[in-house]
């Protein structure tokens, strides 16, 4: 099992700025080396400081969490109700075609996100073209690398502000 798991902190940790979790699910920890070809050559941790350095920039804090168990993400979000998040920015990995669990979480706690894939989950096998978090989700960014996480937190930000 591995866990990784990323806060920004901030000079200033205003309880009152906004908070945003990024979950990467199984597997996401090999960024960088697994199938380079379709997931590019961004490392996590490459992601992680992008994302840190955005959210820095625009005033909100920015925790990331990854996890190949399940049940770990399952819990991550329950706590995120509990914890105050605004938004959740997921890839679920492989849970998108078979967590049935990890969908009700989302669900149960409503809070607003957004589902990101590095590839285009669409042109690729008939089992990864399916998703039980598409029909929940505020929207579904595939297909950009890891520029989709950037392009979800952009629309996360706005999301935020217009509310």
């Amino acid at each position: 099992m591995s866990k990784q798991t990323s806060r920004q902190k901030t000079s200033s940790e205003d309880a009152r700025a906004p908070r945003i979790l990024i979950l990467h699910g199984p597997n996401l920890n090999l960024l960088g080396r697994r199938e380079p070809e379709i997931y590019g050559h961004r490392t996590l941790g490459d992601i992680h400081a992008a994302m840190e350095a955005r959210g820095r920039a625009a005033g909100v804090q920015i925790e990331s969490y990854q996890s190949n168990s399940e049940g770990e993400l399952i819990d991550r979000v329950q706590a995120a109700a509990v914890e105050g998040i605004e938004f959740i920015v997921i890839n679920p990995g492989g849970y998108t075609h078979t967590s049935i669990a990890l969908r009700d979480a989302l669900a149960g706690v409503a809070i607003p996100f957004i589902e990101v894939h590095l590839s285009n989950i669409h042109a690729r096998e008939a089992f990864r073209q399916h998703s039980y978090f598409s029909d929940i989700a505020v929207g579904v960014i595939c297909g950009f690398g890891a520029q989709g996480y950037e392009l979800a937190l952009d629309a996360a930000l706005a999301r935020i502000r217009r509310s």
